[in-house]
């Protein structure tokens, strides 16, 4: 046997054992750790500059604004045409207040205060109250639908009338079903104003 045949032999041996010794090492390989769980979300912890999502609130997160901590009880999800917005109900003794929560297409957002007190109607241009006036500035019909505690129906119909005076301060006005207009006065609210901590229920459950 001449010595080129000799080489090739010994070179396709070698080339066998390194095949044989690289499956042996692969099969003793130890499998990769699954990953581990992600710890429990703390819903108290810091979320970050932006304070939460305004635009992901639902009945079970917590609202704090300021020095005051509240709960949302319940929420309106509302449409007009191709308009949406939500209207967030909190949890207060003695009065009715929400924080409403449109994105046109900034960011919009007020707290509102209900004022049964007044004797009111959105019938002109222009309102006064309490030494102000009020100008009109939007005014339409929507659809709702009713999720937690509103006191409303799962589904309906509203009005409303948006007033604003040159100050800055808001007037509204809503009936529900049909029903009678009810009065709300209300305050601008900026994204840093609010901090929101959500629920650690699951929307879908």
């Amino acid at each position: 046997m001449n010595t080129p045949v000799i080489l090739f032999l010994l070179v396709a041996v070698l080339a066998v054992v390194v095949v044989a010794l690289l499956v042996v090492l692969l099969r003793r390989r130890p499998a990769a750790a699954p990953a581990a769980p992600e710890p429990p979300r703390d819903p108290f912890a810091d979320i970050g500059e932006t304070g939460g999502d305004p635009l992901a609130l639902r009945a079970g997160d917590m609202l704090e604004y300021g020095a005051e901590q509240a709960w949302i009880r319940g929420t309106l999800r509302l449409s007009e045409g191709g308009a949406v917005w939500a209207e967030h109900f909190i949890e207060v003794e003695g009065g009715r207040r929400w924080l409403s929560v449109e994105e046109d297409p900034d960011l919009q957002m007020a707290l509102w205060t209900g004022r049964p007190d007044l004797e009111l109607t959105p019938h002109g241009r222009t309102v006064e109250l309490e030494g102000t006036s009020y100008r009109l500035t939007e005014r339409g019909s929507a659809s709702y639908r009713s999720e937690g505690t509103t006191g409303l129906r799962a589904q309906g119909g509203m009005d409303y009338a948006d007033y604003e005076a040159a100050d800055g301060s808001l007037l509204s006005f809503e009936r529900f079903d049909h029903g009678r207009w009810e009065a709300a006065t209300g305050t601008v609210v900026h994204r840093g104003d609010i901090t929101v901590y959500p629920s650690s229920a699951d929307p879908e459950a």
